[in-house]
């Protein structure tokens, strides 16, 4: 091969060749340092044709040899060999990897005995070979000749680049750019299978794992490399992986470490482990249980010898009811929500459950003492503050009474004031500044408190308080899910990060203003000073930030469920972060609701400020506006949520309705009322159709049940809606609707009514009678309901003047049997006529077509008698014909509907109109 060819220059010697001969000894370069385009080097170079081989099966693929003629360049690997310094014997290889015209055309070979023939020093062979486990492939590789899979081509002729070099055999680059490491694995055979299939698919193998490895493959979940995987995030992925990613080394476009095809072969957290459960109540039993399995895990009863962990509620279990053996692990719940949480086994060692009176904790407990100064007084008072947080009331969270011997701000007390704990200093990644900002070290409190000062101080509490759990929900909630570089990839997609924050961040970026400027009154207090001004500086600010959270709140709690149901790292992320102190033992939807609650809060602390106010006091009447700014703020958020619900409602109609006209959609348009009906007659649809009435405050969409739903609707996020189960019959504007007849209710005919319609483009009145099928609604609230919007869309104040009672055999209206056998049967035998009347109908074919078809066939015959064959065709014909023909019921046009109700219309409606 070109390995033959030697160049010799005045700087050393430089030769071409296959890499894989000296890949002890070269030194790799990156890409970036190839020597492409280098004029000075390649004047040195000997001229060495490039050349593509297509053996046995790959000469025969018309598609591949299409995609080599649009391949004009590959690179070509370069050794270039330094002399040795005096003094030391080793030579240094150094590769570079240059890209050269193909300039002579690919060569087909069907046997190794041609290989000698096609060998030259002068050329650089690119052998093409469709099977790599083929003898003609082991005879290649054994030569050290550079081999590529028909995949490689394809990729390089889609994308526009050149044949790429690599010093072993490269089927395809479905792993091309990852760096693998292997753990666990004790046959060789199988190691060896791996490695080979990786190396044909582009990708690189590490012994000692590193930094740059890109995933782990695990046998087990034992082992440094495992653990150091863990910490550093590392995929960690079963020899499936390998496997699977080799049957799909033909598809074009396929790369292994896609997510959707990876997550598939992740090892899960739990795998080889067998776990117990102690100190939880049977609903959360349960709940583990079933997360256990879903992870890859299994568990067994408390106390069995095959368990390799025991997982403790450690606030409820005080000592085990047995001796643990050296071999199980008894850890915390916290190890197991961890695990579920980053998508890999914890290491135990940090989750470890110690007895109350073991001596690592109490010199854990020592060493606590020993860095954080007054400590029993701290433990005590948050033992005296988790005592008051079971009486929280709904105005403050926790309780806003100051005591005299603290030393910090006034919200001290709160549970979730977190700048007066050490976990104050962890690092939840960027917050707003103001998180961090120090309360004022002390109060003056005058000589006299009145009632002013008091209600201020609660306010500037309950203020304090809510900024702080604004505080948690961004540090230990938000911050985190938002961060990248996830252990496991991200827990929540971005919109659904978005939909259960909102807002947030706004608010608290205005209540943290609010906060410090109520601080800076209640330092300097005087009688003087002006609360209202402080809520009127910042209503415009409030108006603009709540209403998208107060709104979507629902949406926000929803998603909260929904995510925590189907995610079950979401629900371990929740799990750890709610039992923390900051949350107080609240979850994240109780956190979330406090924003709904905090101005209504507001505007009672501010009225009860203004009873306490003087009337000569000039911040009575600022008072009074503050309030009235809060309410119009409400008064905001209550129309905007109206809306918002409303236009929700539409979507949600478009979304069940298949073939909804897109005009439905208006921002003038709200829907009113959904009615269930069954159709009494031929129109709007067959008799015993189930049919969804929706009225809007302008028109009634007329819907009916799909008989078949097929196939679901995907949101361009990824999310899956339920199919459509209704389809699409009427957009009626309610204009149309002339009259509303009450049916009367007798033996024969239950809870029906009916409407006479005069559309646009008909001259006759058209009745179309509904049977109510749901008793919620009575029949009639619902007519009332419907001719008060007709009486509004056409401008009439008399309502009651549309609704008509008559007799139901006036209009031939009965709901006798609807739901009989033999009316299902009926209905059955309609839906059949249908599909067979279209199946044979010539509706698709010209009317004017065919019959000049038939009278050019026939003119054709004339005058001679017509032959067997002609006989035949004309006897299908007429079969097909007289087939098509068969009256059915459920087929009637809507202008013969009109014809044939027309004469009973006009002799029971005269009087109406």
């Amino acid at each position: 091969m070109a390995e033959n060819s030697v160049l010799t220059s005045t700087t050393g010697r430089t030769s071409l060749a296959d890499s894989s001969i000296f890949d002890s000894k070269v030194t790799e370069i990156s890409k970036e340092n190839l020597l492409i385009g280098s004029t000075s080097y390649v004047e040195e170079m000997p001229q060495i044709e490039t050349r593509v081989i297509l053996v046995q099966e790959a000469g025969k693929q018309e598609e591949l040899i299409k995609a080599l003629k649009t391949i004009k360049i590959m690179e070509v690997p370069v050794i270039k060999i330094k002399e040795s310094c005096p003094g030391k014997s080793d030579e240094k290889l150094i590769k570079s990897v240059i890209n050269m015209d193909i300039k002579v055309g690919f060569v087909k070979m069907e046997s190794v005995e041609e290989f000698e023939g096609l060998d030259s020093p002068e050329f650089e062979n690119v052998f093409v070979v469709t099977d790599f486990q083929d003898s003609v492939f082991n005879d290649l590789y054994k030569a050290d000749c550079r081999v590529i899979g028909p995949p490689v081509v394809l990729n390089c002729s889609q994308k526009g680049e050149p044949l790429p070099f690599s010093c072993r055999p490269l089927y395809c680059t479905s792993m091309m750019n990852l760096v693998l490491c292997f753990t666990g694995f004790r046959k060789k055979e199988e190691l060896v299978r791996l490695v080979t299939l990786v190396h044909h698919m582009g990708g690189v193998i590490r012994k000692d794992f590193n930094s740059k490895v890109t995933h782990l493959v695990a046998n087990c979940t034992q082992g440094e490399k495992f653990r150091v995987a863990v910490s550093l995030g590392t995929p960690i992925m079963k020899p499936e992986w390998i496997y699977k990613a080799w049957e799909r080394r033909n598809e074009q476009d396929f790369y292994a470490a896609v997510d959707d095809f990876r997550n598939e072969f992740k090892v899960p957290p739990f795998q080889d482990c067998i776990l117990s459960f102690l100190g939880f109540s049977d609903e959360e039993k349960t709940n583990m249980e079933e997360m256990t399995e879903m992870q890859g895990g299994k568990y067994l009863p408390l106390g069995d010898e095959r368990c390799t962990h025991l997982v403790v509620e450690e606030n409820i279990v005080k000592d085990l009811p047995f001796e643990p053996s050296k071999k199980l692990y008894v850890v915390k719940q916290e190890w197991f929500w961890g695990s579920i949480q980053m998508d890999a086994r914890a290491g135990e060692t940090m989750y470890l459950y110690e007895k109350a009176n073991t001596p690592e904790l109490k010199k854990s407990v020592s060493m606590l003492s020993l860095n954080t100064p007054n400590s029993n007084r701290k433990r005590r008072r948050l033992k005296e503050t988790l005592a008051q947080l079971s009486r929280e009331t709904d105005v403050s969270p926790f309780p806003p009474r100051k005591r005299p011997s603290a030393e910090h701000s006034l919200s001290i007390g709160s549970l979730l004031d977190i700048s007066n704990t050490p976990e104050s200093s962890i690092n939840y990644g960027d917050t707003p500044k103001s998180c961090t900002k120090s309360s004022k070290s002390s109060t003056p409190v005058p000589s006299k408190q009145s009632a002013r000062w008091q209600v201020a101080k609660e306010l500037y509490q309950t203020e304090s308080n809510y900024v702080n759990i604004l505080a948690t929900i961004i540090q230990l909630f938000q911050v985190p899910l938002e961060e990248e570089g996830q252990r496991g990839g991200p827990i929540l997609a971005p919109e659904e990060i978005k939909t259960i924050f909102g807002s947030i961040p706004d608010i608290f970026d205005v209540h943290t203003k609010i906060k410090d400027d109520l601080e800076d009154l209640i330092v300097n207090w005087d009688e003087s000073k002006s609360i209202g001004d402080i809520f009127l500086k910042y209503s415009k600010d409030l108006v603009k930030t709540y209403p998208p959270f107060v709104n979507f709140f629902e949406m926000s709690k929803e998603t909260i469920i929904k995510c925590e149901k189907q995610k079950p790292r979401f629900h371990a992320f929740l799990k750890i972060n709610q039992a923390k102190p900051e949350c107080g033992r609240q979850s994240l939807v109780e956190l979330l609701i406090r924003p709904v609650q905090r101005l209504p809060s507001v505007a009672l602390l501010l009225n009860d400020l203004k009873k306490h106010t003087a009337d000569e006091n000039p911040d009575k009447s600022t008072l009074e506006k503050a309030i009235g700014s809060l309410k119009e703020v409400m008064t905001h958020i209550n129309e905007d949520k109206r809306k918002t619900e409303a236009q929700k409602q539409i979507f949600d109609v478009v979304y069940e309705v298949d073939g909804c006209p897109a005009n439905l959609l208006s921002s003038h348009r709200s829907l009113v009322q959904r009615v269930e009906t069954i159709s009494l007659g031929e129109h709007p649809c067959d008799r015993g159709e189930q049919v969804t009435l929706f009225l809007f405050n302008d028109c009634l969409e007329i819907a009916r049940k799909r008989h078949k739903v097929i196939g679901t609707f995907r949101s361009p996020h990824g999310q899956t809606r339920p199919p459509a189960s209704l389809k699409h019959i009427h957009l009626m504007p309610l204009s149309q609707i002339k009259k509303v007849l009450d049916i009367r209710e007798t033996e024969d005919c239950h809870n029906a009514f009916a409407l006479l319609v005069r559309p646009p483009t008909e001259q006759a009145n058209v009745l179309l009678s509904f049977q109510m099928t749901s008793d919620e609604l009575p029949k009639e609230n619902w007519l009332k309901m419907l001719c008060r919007h007709v009486a509004n869309t056409i401008c009439k104040a008399d309502a009651e003047n549309l609704i008509y009672t008559a007799d139901p055999e006036s209009f031939e209206v009965n709901t006798k049997d609807m739901d009989s056998t033999l009316s299902r049967a009926s209905r059955a035998i309609k839906k059949t006529s249908k599909k067979v009347t279209r199946a044979f109908s010539f509706s698709k074919t010209p009317k004017r077509a065919l019959r000049r078809a038939l009278m050019t066939s026939h003119g054709s015959v004339e005058g001679r008698s017509p032959s067997s064959n002609d006989k035949h065709v004309m006897s299908r014909l007429s079969s097909t014909s007289s087939l098509a023909g068969i009256p059915s019921p459920s087929l009637v046009s809507l202008p013969s509907f009109f014809e044939r109700r027309s004469h009973t219309l006009s002799r029971s409606t005269t009087h109406l109109i």
